[in-house]
């Protein structure tokens, strides 16, 4: 069981309420969890990382969760998945099923029984192909980030990363391509809200910076997004 809580899934919802609640629930029970708000968030997501499974909605604008589905499968991506839809009908399920999908739950539904089946399908991943999946790492130019061990490299350098360097990569890699506010820093951090705690994570960012970056005063891959935050963009 312990190895399924360290599992890292990728949620896909356009509903913002829906993907939050979904996101903090899992985090709850042990799971990374990272989000997406669309099909196209979601494949600049998979392009730099790789996932134990995916919880995605069948509804959502442009691109909707079959044609992702159908479109991963094609790609040959094999990761399980499970799709969440509002429409219960056995057609759609079924719809579901062909395009490559895992499994398939119906809105709405108990948080419970949600866990009940991202557990079930986990379990049925053979052990091989998590052995072959390879370590999930973020490639950022000369600096490789990874996920699983909290590791940074340069080359065959370890690179020390202080705990709140850390903490601060932890939540970056969770939610890579997708800005993250300097409050949000703080509260995921255990920090005292407030400015000063503010300036404080700006710092700790400019060190991080140096980490990561050939030139940390043009940062390529742990960007300032004016008005929204910082935000990791690997390679």
């Amino acid at each position: 069981m312990s190895e399924l809580l360290e599992s890292h899934l990728l949620i896909i919802d356009d509903d913002e309420r829906i993907r939050g609640l979904l996101q903090k629930f899992l985090i709850r029970q042990g799971f990374w969890v990272t989000a997406a708000r669309d099909a196209e968030h979601a494949r600049r997501i998979l392009a730099g990382l790789e996932f134990d499974m995916i919880v995605m909605d069948v509804m959502m604008p442009g691109e909707d969760g079959i044609s992702l589905t159908r479109g991963l499968r094609s790609e040959g991506i094999s990761t399980p998945i499970l799709l969440l839809t509002a429409k219960g009908e056995t057609e759609d399920r079924i719809s579901g099923l062909e395009a490559g999908a895992d499994d398939y739950l119906a809105k709405p539904f108990e948080p419970k029984e949600l866990l009940l089946r991202i557990n079930a399908i986990l379990r049925r991943v053979p052990a091989d192909t998590a052995l072959n999946a390879g370590p999930k790492v973020l490639h950022l130019g000369p600096v490789r980030y990874n996920v699983e061990r909290s590791e940074m490299w340069r080359g065959e350098e370890l690179v020390r990363l202080t705990a709140t360097e850390s903490a601060l990569m932890k939540i970056f890699s969770s939610c890579v391509n997708e800005p993250v506010s300097r409050a949000k820093l703080v509260e995921d951090l255990g920090r005292d809200t407030g400015q000063a705690q503010e300036r404080a994570v700006d710092v700790q960012i400019t060190r991080l910076r140096r980490k990561i970056e050939e030139d940390p005063k043009q940062p390529r891959y742990l960007q300032t997004m004016r008005g929204a935050g910082y935000m990791l963009a690997p390679e």
